[in-house]
């Protein structure tokens, strides 16, 4: 019984973060595809920028994933005075650095010099970096509201909030690409503004709802100012700081590998790119259920009931890897018909098929690690999970990665696959550690409960 109720909260609050997870994904999807119609050169810019701006966003929004485990608990436990407080301490914390991005903004472009590329591209993609940059403050404070309301167990603002910025930046980026309405003709730098009003957009609407709705009302978010604590924001920052990282490290390790491809000619690249791109979308269904218990493991911690938070653990594992074994069966029987969704030549739909099976087989383990990962967050052990998740994706992965596909040490050099082969090694070294790591957490919690009782 208990096991069925934790399974029906779980997917009450995963659901609308995937369908927040996937829009997120789709608005960059329409930026390239739009600024790709209107040239080249313009897309690559867009996709060159998005490469340099992208560390810095999900850096921003993995310090701002540490508020639902703080706040959570606290609303488990009935602490609710405490809510605002925290929440305002994040505030500061995120603020100060998208400041930061917004002045290294003012210095970027001398840098850009010293990157060899055509005039053209150099200049349309140095503006859409300063307009990404420029518009960080407001990208925080949407990171910072929308994980407030997350902490609390309120998920579908955040769905409906990402559908409106999704509707927001395709007609916006059509506009400014195009010079439309009188406005001047910017090309792929207009996705850049579309993408920064769209992050003002996000804020001011989730700042709306969290300043109107009934069910947060009681937990006075704007009843006061909450002046910068020192102690408090440091207790922010030791617990989103080692999750950004962790973040920062797997989305670096997937495009150093991107770079790494590049001499084997745009075949290759093109093909892995479609297979990254696939399995980035079926991580979202994990990683949205691993949000969801990193929530509910934080209230029923609050709510000084860690048996219980096990059972959400296992509950998110059966979920996960159910699905898991679905979306592989998927990629497996329908791996050519997805490689012909992106691309229509013939070489790359052949490799990107056959990538696409390796991409099936780490679905598991990927499942397994996202899902072992956020419940540590809700657990508060968040340094474990930033050097376990370190070992395994740079040191595992990318080690037999580089050997395999550009070294005949082993065997004849193996190119994309040898990569793909390594991310599966070094997903699978993730998840058997952080799943360890997850059990002896829970299990120390589970005596420490008991010796107090």
């Amino acid at each position: 019984m208990a096991f069925k109720k934790e399974l029906k909260t779980i997917v009450h609050l995963a659901w609308p973060l995937l369908v927040a997870q996937i829009t997120q994904t789709l608005m960059g999807v329409s930026d390239t595809i739009m600024a790709g119609r209107y040239s080249a050169t313009d897309m690559a810019a867009v996709a060159i920028g998005f490469g340099f701006t992208l560390p810095i966003i999900v850096f921003v929004q993995g310090i701002t994933l540490a508020l639902p485990a703080i706040i959570s608990r606290f609303n488990g436990s009935k602490q609710i005075d405490k809510v605002a407080n925290y929440t305002h301490q994040m505030v500061w914390l995120a603020l100060a650095f998208s400041l930061l991005a917004v002045l290294f903004g003012f210095v970027f472009e001398p840098l850009m010099q010293y990157i060899q590329m055509e005039e053209d591209l150099r200049r349309i993609t140095t503006d859409y970096i300063h307009y990404i940059l420029y518009s960080m403050p407001a990208f925080a404070l949407y990171q910072v509201l929308r994980n407030y309301c997350e902490g609390l167990s309120i998920t579908k603002p955040s769905m409906l909030i990402m559908g409106v910025g999704l509707l927001v930046n395709i007609p916006v980026n059509y506009v400014l690409i195009y010079g439309k309405f009188g406005l001047p003709e910017m090309g792929g730098a207009g996705c850049g503004v579309a993408t920064a009003l769209v992050f003002v957009a996000m804020f001011i609407a989730t700042w709306l709802y969290t300043l109107k709705s009934k069910k947060l009302a009681k937990y006075d978010l704007y009843a006061k100012l909450y002046r910068p604590h020192y102690q408090d924001m440091l207790e922010c920052l030791k617990l989103g700081l080692p999750i950004a990282m962790t973040i920062l490290f797997e989305v670096t390790l997937f495009a150093a590998v991107a770079i790494l491809l590049a001499p084997f000619g745009s075949i290759v690249v093109a093909s892995h790119q479609v297979a990254l791109n696939f399995s980035a979308l079926m991580f979202m269904i994990p990683l949205s259920i691993g949000m969801a218990t990193s929530i509910r493991i934080g209230h029923l911690l609050g709510e000084q009931n860690p048996e219980q938070a096990k059972i959400a653990t296992k509950c998110a594992f059966f979920l996960g890897i159910s699905i898991a074994a679905f979306t592989a069966t998927l990629t497996i029987v329908g791996s050519e018909f997805i490689a012909k969704l992106y691309s229509i030549d013939p070489p790359v739909i052949e490799l990107a098929s056959s990538l696409l099976l390796f991409a099936a087989m780490f679905q598991f383990s990927d499942a397994v690690q996202v899902i072992s990962g956020t419940s540590l967050r809700g657990y508060k052990d968040t340094t474990a999970m930033f050097y376990l998740s370190f070992v395994s994706y740079w040191v595992v992965g990318m080690t037999i990665g580089c050997i395999l596909g550009l070294t005949d040490w082993i065997v004849p050099q193996m190119a994309a696959a040898g990569f793909w082969i390594g991310f599966i090694c070094g997903l699978s070294t993730a998840a058997v550690t952080l799943g360890l790591r997850l059990k002896y957490i829970q299990n120390k919690i589970v005596q420490l409960d008991t010796v107090t009782a």
